[in-house]
């Protein structure tokens, strides 16, 4: 991944649970998830996993760099809550590439998708056992033309308690049925060995 220095953080991001700021760099803008937001580092780690490994099976995510915050960062954005939060993020943190002009995929859009790259990013969530891509937030945005993944910070939930993980962890069967896109992944099974 490439590093780029922050050059000025535009404005935050609300509507997400994770505070993220769009940030200006010399590498051009990035949505900036933030390593002292409350989900912390481990959540960005499982960013970076799910990210490559969607893209390894043929799925768009957002490209990602590392985004140096440091204490002289100028901001937009006057806010004492997030001037605290960018306080205890100075350092790296992780940005995707801001995708001007993407919005978010609603509920009933789910149609937009084709069925194989439906099953395929079901396939992605059940593999890395995310579960938070539901029909109240699908976290797809929809940009050129088609769906681009994101939010993959609640995945592989496991790494958050060690003591748990043993020898039937990866054999457990991971729920789909809330899932966006279960009723569109025809073909699932097909594509199981593939994808493996």
């Amino acid at each position: 991944m490439h590093t780029y220095q922050a050059k000025r953080i535009l404005r935050a991001e609300r509507k997400s649970s994770s505070s993220p700021v769009i940030v200006d760099t010399d590498g051009g803008a990035y949505f900036v998830k933030l390593r002292g937001a409350a989900q912390g580092t481990l959540a960005l780690v499982a960013e970076i996993i799910v990210a490559n490994l969607a893209e390894a099976i043929g799925l768009s995510v957002p490209s990602r760099a590392l985004v140096t915050l440091d204490k002289n960062t100028p901001t937009d954005a006057h806010n004492d809550e997030l001037l605290q939060l960018v306080a205890m993020s100075h350092g790296l943190n992780l940005g995707f590439q801001y995708l001007d002009g993407a919005r978010d995929l609603r509920a009933d859009e789910a149609h937009l998708i084709d069925s194989e790259t439906a099953a395929k990013i079901v396939w992605l969530d059940a593999l890395v056992t995310n579960p938070d891509r539901t029909s109240k937030n699908p976290n797809i945005i929809w940009w050129h033309d088609k769906p681009w993944l994101i939010d993959h910070g609640a995945a592989l939930g496991f790494q958050h308690d060690w003591s748990r993980v043993d020898e039937q962890t990866a054999q457990r069967s991971f729920p789909l049925a809330r899932h966006y896109l279960a009723d569109r992944a025809l073909e699932l099974a097909e594509l199981d060995e593939e994808l493996a």
